[in-house]
């Protein structure tokens, strides 16, 4: 067990391979977990699969902007099916059972799809902020572009959560014992996880998080500018409006997301601590997993276009042909 798992040999010689970690934390702890991820499985799953479905059923949806949304909606998708469900399962028998592989591959899928997601909310921070703000003169984002933009946040996700299968880190479980992710926690020198760690955290947050802030607030800037060459004319007010309550709701659900996790990293990896309580990670994973549930509510449901497919599709009421005719949304046009 020795190489294989570190953080509670001091309480236990049950690896969370071998048999249950009861011993970690009372019963109702494991049942909320299981409750949690039950949750998430259940509701993610299909919120995430009518988005891919309209997107599939109404070639009117099929447009470059949307691309990235519905690239959001796929990741989710594979996170809750093959990550989030692997969890679930695990909680119901109170450790991993599912073996050293099948724990690797599931760290690493949430991996892949948190990078995707929070990448693609990032090109959709600049792609608005180029359309809009126009800094380099007018631009399209065509489909070409689109596509490309799709690849390079999967380029990032695989890239970024492979490493620890050639042995820079490696992925271990965590929590409770029923979930697997990085090794925040060890510090091993033979597995480099430090390093590894602030790359994690540079990749997966500080670039991302930039990336957003500064396109967001330029755009913002650029609105207020235009709302007061224009003495504040009831579209650009209106306009103003939606875009600083698209920018709230977006950075917010990405703080959400991510900061508790980024910031039990910083913890573990700079704490002086003795006797460190590692069981605390399963609170920031919770926030992590939970994204498989409101990423497609913010993303996909919010925009009007895919909200009114989803209405036809799951209760038959027609659709306005002006909430779907434009491939732009009403912020662009403002």
């Amino acid at each position: 067990m020795g190489k294989d798992f570190y953080l509670y040999e001091n309480i236990s010689k049950i690896s969370p391979f071998e048999g249950p970690q009861y011993h970690l934390a009372p019963t109702w702890a494991f049942n909320l977990q299981i409750a949690f991820m039950g949750f998430v499985f259940f509701v993610g799953t299909p919120l995430n699969f009518i988005v891919l479905f309209v997107t599939v059923k109404y070639k009117k949806l099929r447009q470059p902007l949307n691309y990235i949304l519905v690239n959001v909606a796929l990741a989710s998708f594979i996170f809750v099916t093959f990550s989030v469900s692997q969890v679930f399962i695990a909680s119901t028998r109170g450790y991993y059972f599912l073996g050293h592989t099948l724990c690797a591959m599931e760290a690493a899928m949430g991996s892949i799809s948190g990078l995707v997601t929070v990448w693609s909310l990032a090109v959709l921070a600049v792609e608005r902020y180029v359309v809009i703000c126009k800094p380099f003169g007018t631009f399209t984002f065509d489909n070409n572009q689109a596509l490309g933009a799709v690849a390079f946040t999967w380029v990032m996700g695989i890239g970024c959560a492979c490493p620890p299968f050639f042995g820079w880190s490696r992925y271990i479980p965590e929590g409770l014992g029923c979930s697997c992710g990085p090794d925040w926690y060890t510090h091993s020198e033979e597995y480099h996880t430090t390093s590894y760690m602030f790359f994690l955290l540079v990749t997966c947050f500080i670039m991302p998080m930039s990336v957003i802030v500064f396109s967001y607030s330029q755009l913002l800037g650029a609105l207020r500018a235009v709302a007061a060459a224009q003495t504040e004319s009831v579209s650009t007010q209106k306009a103003e409006k939606e875009v600083s309550r698209m920018v709230v709701v977006m950075v917010f659900s990405f703080c959400l997301c991510w900061c508790p996790y980024a910031l039990a990293g910083l913890y573990y990896a700079f704490s002086t601590e003795p006797n460190k309580d590692y069981r605390l990670v399963t609170i920031p994973a919770f926030f992590c997993k939970s994204s498989g549930v409101y990423n497609p509510l913010i993303y996909a449901f919010m925009n009007k276009q895919f909200n009114a497919c989803i209405m036809e599709t799951l209760f038959g009421k027609s659709m306005e042909e002006t909430s779907v005719s434009s491939s732009k949304t009403d912020v662009t046009s403002a």
